[in-house]
């Protein structure tokens, strides 16, 4: 069962993308913001992150 919280590597595998390009798209202005930001990096809502993916039409990896 995938856990509620995602970080930039969670995310990167969830789209299929480097863990660079996540921290690109989560510095757009539509990009869900993160729900805290710890000394490890950022961390969002794992349905808000799937929300903005079928919102912007991309597909997420299945099984992730």
């Amino acid at each position: 069962m995938p856990h509620h919280l995602v970080g930039a590597a969670e995310i990167a595998r969830m789209f299929g993308v480097s863990r660079q390009y996540v921290d690109q798209l989560s510095r757009r202005d539509d990009f869900p913001k993160p729900e805290v930001e710890l000394a490890s990096g950022r961390v969002w809502k794992r349905e808000a992150v799937e929300k903005w993916a079928r919102a912007t039409g991309r597909k997420i990896v299945k099984g992730t």
